[in-house]
């Protein structure tokens, strides 16, 4: 299994099409992608007003690119209000799961309301987990998950009150290792650049990749070089980190959401 990390060039200008921009910077991977290969967007990418669209632009991506893929997030009106929600779709452009974000961020609060699940699916028979942006932040929701992860999957959207994103890569990045370590899984996050245009908003670009399994501290998070990164997934040397925690006492029984302390 590859996982695909994104870090377009988006844009909250009136009238940008941002599901445009991600189909031309992924369809030259076309060629390298597999059935259980993944592709992770970033959240709320897709500005537009409409559920269909979103949904059968993301059944359409992962049909072109003959993998998975993890959609983001959008805005999805219910009732009189809206939830920030994403879909994933298989390679044969069937949408096989959903996911919610439970807690809205900051003035993000003022627009949509507070969602109910998270994303669960499993991949090439490996378990994913699906958590919008602040949501992984908050240890407790990976206690509510049916059985630990394999994969981490956080599609962000890193806004910061700092004048430069050095402050905020940091705390992502310590974070990633730390979940990643923690919870024996690879964790991947997709984010929007620094200085992405229009709203007013400053995400810090933020996308990269955490290996638990790295034998320096240098390879502990990776950063997307660029807009996108491809990233293998050893799970065999995933497994052996798993096994080496429990031997010593501190990591769980596999398959379950108990830990050992």
């Amino acid at each position: 299994m590859k996982l695909v990390l994104t870090q377009p060039e988006l844009s909250f200008d009136p009238g940008s099409d941002n599901g445009a921009r991600v189909r031309e910077l992924l369809l030259p991977l076309a060629a390298e992608l597999r059935a259980d290969d993944v592709v992770l967007l970033p959240e709320h990418f897709d500005l537009a007003e409409s559920r269909a669209k979103y949904e059968a632009g993301i059944a359409e991506l992962a049909r072109a690119l003959g993998c998975h893929v993890v959609g983001g997030s959008h805005h999805e009106a219910r009732g009189a209000g809206k939830v920030n929600t994403g879909v994933v779709a298989n390679d044969r452009g069937e949408l096989i799961a959903a996911y919610e974000k439970l807690r809205p961020y900051a003035e993000e609060r003022g627009r949509v309301e507070p969602g109910g699940s998270f994303g669960e699916v499993t991949i090439g028979g490996k378990r994913l987990l699906i958590l919008i942006c602040a949501d992984f932040w908050f240890s407790d929701v990976f206690y509510r998950a049916s059985a630990l992860p394999d994969l981490v999957l956080v599609p962000a959207f890193s806004v910061s009150r700092k004048p430069t994103p050095d402050y905020s890569r940091a705390l992502w990045q310590h974070l990633a290792v730390t979940r990643a370590y923690e919870f024996g899984a690879y964790v991947g996050v997709s984010d929007w650049p620094y200085r992405a245009t229009g709203g007013g908003y400053s995400p810090s670009g933020v996308a990269g990749f955490a290996d638990p399994t790295a034998l320096t501290p240098h390879d502990l998070f990776r950063g997307i070089d660029g807009v996108v990164g491809v990233f293998p997934l050893d799970f065999a040397a995933l497994d052996a980190f798993r096994a080496d925690r429990m031997t010593r006492g501190f990591f769980w029984k596999t398959g379950t959401t108990t830990r050992r302390t």
